[in-house]
């Protein structure tokens, strides 16, 4: 199996979706992230092993916790990440991210400012790429500006994106 397509399976996992965003803010362990994400730490071993092999999180050092070493992971969105894969494989990230924006909505507080859209539409192809490159940028420096859980002055926030070219027969 391909890096690409073990890194879509890795990312069709909601819960692996979660781990990714806590660990944009900061390096965690698998104990921390269980606890933030009220799972077991085995459960969150075991998600962490998988983006590891997937190479969507990097060790980010250890430290002494009761005697023993806690390794920390962190999700370097700066890295390559997977784009390729068979057609079942970008399903699955699609429905997995579909799912995960469902259970953030219920969240969602009252009154919130932000934006949402769905649009099915026909765009010039150079207007198409600005855009492309537009979000891209915002991304990445909402990944940039990501700080640890419950962080003092931080408001928690949900961004999903899904930019993507059509069958032009449809």
């Amino acid at each position: 199996m391909s890096l690409e397509v073990s890194a879509l399976r890795a990312l069709a996992h909601p819960l692996r979706l979660r781990m990714l965003s806590l660990l944009t803010g900061t390096p965690m362990s698998a104990a921390e992230l269980a606890r933030e994400l009220d799972i077991t730490h085995a459960n969150a071993s075991y998600h962490l092993r998988t983006l590891l092999a997937a190479d969507l999180v990097v060790e980010e050092g250890q430290e002494r916790v009761r005697g023993g070493l806690a390794k920390r992971y962190r999700y370097d969105v700066s890295r390559p990440r997977a784009r390729g894969g068979d057609e079942s494989e970008r399903r699955l990230f699609a429905e997995a991210l579909a799912g995960e924006l469902v259970r953030r909505s219920a969240d969602r507080r009252a009154g919130s400012k932000g934006g949402t859209t769905d649009a099915e539409l026909w765009v010039p192809r150079a207007e198409w790429r600005e855009i492309v490159r537009q979000v891209d940028e915002s991304m990445a420096r909402l990944h940039e500006v990501a700080r640890p859980p419950r962080s003092k002055g931080t408001t928690r926030v949900s961004a999903t994106v899904a930019l993507f070219e059509m069958e032009r027969n449809a």
